[in-house]
């Protein structure tokens, strides 16, 4: 869904609870203290959150002053991306990347889940990646130096906790956390050189997808988008152009999730035009090829799965980045199932499917509990309802277990394809269970 809200200055109303009435009783307010007029009524607040005109230098200072906003923060991001709470992301550059890990990191303490990126704001962003050289680190000119050791514990402390199993990954979220505000702080107020600097981005880049992932399997799709924004703006001020490709795969990969594969297809357009890894080049084939699945479009979807498949089988002088080292044979057979069965063609995806999960490793249990309900539906499909259910079953089991919110709306989306077969054993308990889920 898109952000429902029309401009920035209108969300940043709505989180203080104000209307346009009440808004320009904040700004007459500011003015008052400074032995002035605002000029402002709710035409002008209409006009400005409807794009018609931009608040004058003198307007912008009282709205700053109303949302206690400091005046450097207007001067450096411009109007409106200065505001609370802002909705759209960020220009691409090293000006710009403290910004958006500081918003990133307000954006992880927000709840709701209803906004995201929206399409115009997500193709903007790819554009700028595709299209902007990435400017040479600047240094800090103020604070300490930056310990290197500190940034090798840093570094090597966010692998251990990235490399976790899946079950014991959802108890270190905090610690990613703090691991991503030292790294920010560092970023902001430290004195280093330009190796430093771009570990330091590097860093901060590995550990906001991560972030951004555990977000996203938690259904708070904002906070995931904000962290997915950060990560491209440190990894593009690194120079790293293959971590920059992928992130604007897991926008996609969240697009379609979300139901917008068209949105899906053209970032990851935008991603394949940047990385050359084969097997970084299967994973985003394959993510394309899902999306061209949901939107029926059966001769692209066979293409890139078939570009995937011969992508994954070449042996690559390096190793893959290490936002795509997990993929294997096991994702490639599974995700090629459930295009199959987005298509129709139910007995191969169970072929598919099977071979798949027996490949894949014990410590991916999210990533199981995903492939189980893919396996599930096509039990459905084929009428299969005892075996639908002992699959959705299990998959429920490991969600619940690894607290993955994401994986339990997977099966709760598989409830009204039961609902017919109440009459089944364990049927009525099962949706029973879900209700309670």
């Amino acid at each position: 869904m898109d952000d429902p809200i029309r401009h920035p200055l209108a969300y940043a109303r709505e989180l203080r609870g104000w209307s346009q009435s009440d808004l320009v009783t904040q700004l007459n307010k500011a003015a008052r203290s400074h032995g002035l007029l605002s000029g402002a009524d709710k035409t002008a607040v209409s006009r400005w959150e409807h794009w018609r005109k931009t608040p004058n230098i003198d307007s912008q200072l009282l709205i700053a002053e109303a949302f206690d906003v400091p005046a450097s923060d207007m001067e450096a991001y411009g109007w409106p991306y200065w505001l609370p709470g802002r909705d759209e992301p960020l220009p691409l550059g090293s000006a710009y990347t403290v910004q958006a890990l500081h918003d990133a990191q307000r954006a992880s303490m927000d709840r709701r889940s209803f906004m995201t990126f929206s399409a115009i704001s997500l193709a903007g962003l790819a554009g700028q990646w595709a299209a902007i050289e990435p400017e040479r680190l600047t240094l800090p000119l103020e604070g300490k130096r930056v310990d290197c050791e500190l940034v090798d514990w840093l570094e090597d402390t966010s692998e251990r906790l990235t490399a976790l199993p899946t079950e014991q990954r959802q108890h270190t979220i905090r610690l990613m956390d703090a691991h991503l505000a030292t790294v920010t702080n560092l970023i902001k107020d430290g004195v280093y050189g330009e190796k430093t600097g771009r570990r330091l981005h590097l860093l901060a880049a590995s550990l906001a997808t991560t972030c951004g992932w555990h977000r996203f399997d938690q259904g708070q799709h904002w906070a995931a988008g904000k962290l997915w924004e950060a990560a491209l703006q440190s990894a593009h001020t690194a120079g790293d152009r293959d971590h920059g490709a992928g992130v604007l795969s897991d926008f996609a990969y969240q697009a379609n999730w979300l139901g917008k594969p068209k949105v899906s297809v053209d970032q990851l357009a935008y991603a394949l035009s940047g990385i050359e890894h084969p097997a970084a080049r299967s994973l985003l084939l394959l993510r394309r090829a899902r999306a061209y699945a949901a939107l029926g479009d059966r001769s692209a979807c066979y293409r890139d799965l078939s570009e995937a498949d011969s992508s994954l089988a070449v042996e690559a002088a390096d190793p893959a980045p290490g936002w795509c080292g997990w993929m294997s044979p096991a994702d490639l057979a599974v995700d090629s199932g459930q295009c199959l069965l987005e298509l129709g063609r139910t007995e191969e995806a169970h072929v598919r499917i099977a071979e798949g999960m027996a490949l894949l490793p014990h410590a991916r249990d999210k990533t199981r509990g995903i492939f189980l309900t893919y396996q599930a539906k096509g039990y459905l499909q084929s009428n299969d309802v005892e075996q639908a259910l002992s699959v959705t079953s299990e998959s429920l089991d490991l969600a619940t277990r690894i607290g993955a919110p994401r994986c339990v709306a997977l099966v709760r989306d598989l409830a009204p394809a039961f609902k017919p077969y109440h009459q089944v054993d364990g049927v009525p308990e099962f949706l029973e269970r879900l209700k309670a889920s």
